[in-house]
């Protein structure tokens, strides 16, 4: 026979507090080793499964509940008196269960797993002290528990008639999260903050310089109106790029320092200044 003396779950109390979960252990425990009908009266078990059980239950009991018990050998006497001590419990715990099965909403929690183990909780010591909580009973408790703005989703869920709340529950979780990964993706960016595309800077600088007076052209030309025509072209200075008549960069200095003939508002030769013809935009560059 398989040793059953290894402590597999918690002593029974001297109060009796953990009574109902530990009834249901031992039955669970008793019966995966096949010694259920040691507790049943009138029961046909052999002198060694009844030994075999009586030291399993004393095993899981508290050290004064073993003195107190200490002549008992037959393992269904001993159930019979734990019961008569300790099953009042269930007229204790539930009143409280079916209270807290009442105040139960759906609404009051963060998150679905916290309410589907909030719920599990609470059913559990309702069915340990004889109450039904049917699964038509926990999918009612939910759809009814939902927050008032989201009727709709009520709604919906009803009509898809769930007969198994674990359903119900996957359909919720798998909702939020949906629910909390569009909420990320919102908070990660508000709306309309979409950055703008990239521009290549020297072409944007180009086409700026390019829309100057006289309707030029980019690349690096420009092509005035008027009687002024000429080609420019940059020069760099002081990090800045700027822009030179073509004519004046090609006009060689006037020799032995004469500069009778030459125009101080455009800068070339031929002509003064209150006589000067070239546009005013060309002007400006110089």
């Amino acid at each position: 026979m398989t040793n059953l003396t290894n402590l597999s779950f918690i002593a029974l109390d001297i109060s009796g507090e953990n009574y109902l979960s530990w009834v249901q252990d031992v039955k669970l425990h008793l019966g995966s080793k096949k010694l259920s009908n040691t507790i049943k009266a009138e029961n046909t078990s052999t002198v060694e499964e009844n030994f075999t059980s009586i030291i399993f239950l004393r095993h899981h009991m508290h050290e004064d509940l073993k003195s107190e018990y200490l002549e008992v050998e037959d393992p269904f006497i001993l159930w019979e008196n734990l019961k008569d001590m300790f099953d009042h419990r269930k007229l204790v715990y539930l009143p409280a269960a079916e209270n807290d099965w009442a105040n139960l909403r759906l609404q009051d929690f963060r998150s679905v797993r916290a309410y589907s183990s909030a719920l599990f909780k609470i059913s559990s010591r309702l069915i340990m002290c004889g109450d039904v909580v049917t699964e038509k009973r926990k999918i009612n408790k939910t759809l009814s528990t939902f927050h008032p703005n989201n009727i709709n989703l009520v709604e919906m869920y009803r009509e898809r008639k769930f007969t198994k709340f674990r359903d119900l529950l996957s359909t919720l979780l798998v909702a939020e999260q949906n629910h909390e990964l569009v909420i990320k993706n919102h908070q990660s960016r508000p709306t309309r903050s979409a950055p703008l595309p990239e521009v290549n800077n020297t072409t944007f600088q180009q086409n700026v310089r390019g829309k100057g007076h006289g309707g030029g052209r980019g690349h690096g030309r420009y092509r005035g109106r008027g009687r002024g025509r000429g080609h420019l072209r940059p020069y760099n200075s002081s990090g800045h790029q700027k822009w030179q008549p073509e004519t004046q960069t090609k006009r060689k200095a006037p020799q032995g320092g004469k500069t009778d003939n030459l125009c101080h508002k455009c800068g070339m030769e031929g002509h003064w200044s209150r006589n000067c013809y070239i546009p005013q935009h060309l002007v400006d560059l110089y």
